[in-house]
């Protein structure tokens, strides 16, 4: 899909102390009238220190509230609730608020403003947003937000398996290009060359940077900037093809195979290595940016089950019918299965 004109966040800011700045943001793109959506316990944590930074700005909070729903009805219930004047949605928390208030942005053709407590996805920059609609999560059309702010500090305080999360979805667009590349040989699709471009040099600049842990400022700082690229691939592309492919079908399966799925990133970072060692691309890096950060070590404490991998690779052709990635092959979709039973470093994962 080419497109004359694309949306890119007005306002981007990752580094620390974003959180007691928010305000002077707001006021500085003439947002003075907001309603924002905070994630559950999040007012407490982070309240005092938003609401004297608006109030400081001389930004009018409409109105604001927790909020720990995905569903559907729940939100577009919510979003003919929020106050006339509002002139912008701010979504603070993890996924759930964050695709929340994206979602009421979308409904009311307002500003929306993502400010993430977490690494676990991309999600915080694209415009997409995963609801639930009876009773399974879908992807919905959604508003790509207008600001995103990030404090690496409050990033550095959530559990460390947001971190090992979002690795995984980074990780991610080098099975997803891969796919998308794929389509296009088989001609299927046409690769949009400058969104493949973005998301291949967000994923190769974030797992060539040097670290010694993943609480380095350096660390998070790669992995958030290049979550918010791959939001904007996505935005170029017109879908969400650059950043999700066959790994992303797995993980997707999963969420309507089990009961309790695991997060959306280390699902995917599973079925991002899977993929590339089938196809035999770059799964040595791969390889190692998992065992450097400790990716294979947390998946090793999850109680995964080889069999629910298996199955989540024959249904991934269901889940996007009209996508050809690798997965809508059989003969790789055996392959994969094959490798899940042989492989020394899926095995000491998946039991």
């Amino acid at each position: 899909m080419n497109k004359n004109h694309i949306n890119i966040p007005s306002i981007l800011k990752i580094e620390k102390g974003v959180t007691g700045r928010i305000g002077t943001y707001l006021k500085e793109a003439d947002l003075t009238e907001v309603t924002i959506l905070f994630g559950n316990g999040l007012i407490d944590m982070f309240g005092d220190t938003v609401f004297k930074s608006c109030e400081e700005a001389g930004v009018s909070i409409l109105h604001h509230q927790e909020m720990d729903t995905v569903d559907f009805n729940d939100i577009t219930d919510l979003a003919f609730q929020i106050p006339n004047k509002t002139k912008a949605i701010v979504g603070m928390g993890g996924g759930k608020v964050i695709d929340a208030a994206k979602y009421i942005g979308f409904i009311l053709q307002i500003p929306f403003i993502s400010v993430p407590t977490s690494s676990s996805s991309d999600g915080f920059s694209s415009s997409s947003a995963s609801l639930t609609i009876g009773g399974h999560r879908r992807s919905l059309p959604a508003k790509l937000a207008f600001g995103i702010l990030v404090d690496t500090d409050v990033i550095k305080s959530a559990p460390v398996r947001f971190l090992y999360s979002g690795v995984g979805d980074m990780v991610a667009k080098i099975s997803s290009t891969y796919d998308w590349q794929h389509e296009e040989d088989l001609g299927y699709t046409e690769v949009n060359d400058f969104a493949f471009m973005i998301a291949k040099k967000a994923v190769n600049s974030f797992v060539r940077t040097p670290f010694e842990s993943i609480n380095e400022e350096l660390f998070l700082k790669e992995l958030l900037d290049s979550l918010a690229m791959s939001g904007i691939a996505n935005e170029i592309a017109g879908s969400s093809a650059p950043t999700s492919g066959s790994e992303h079908l797995i993980s997707h399966a999963l969420d309507l195979l089990l009961e309790k799925p695991q997060l959306h990133g280390v699902q995917v970072g599973i079925g991002t290595y899977i993929m590339c060692k089938i196809c035999d691309h770059r799964y040595q890096r791969i390889d190692t940016v998992f065992t450097k950060t400790g990716f294979w070590d947390f998946c090793a404490t999850l109680d995964l089950k080889a069999q629910d991998y298996c199955d989540a690779i024959d249904m991934a052709p269901q889940i996007k019918p009209h996508r050809h990635t690798y997965l809508h092959e059989e003969k790789y979709r055996e392959l994969a299965k094959k490798l899940i039973a042989e492989d020394p470093k899926l095995k000491a994962i998946l039991k």
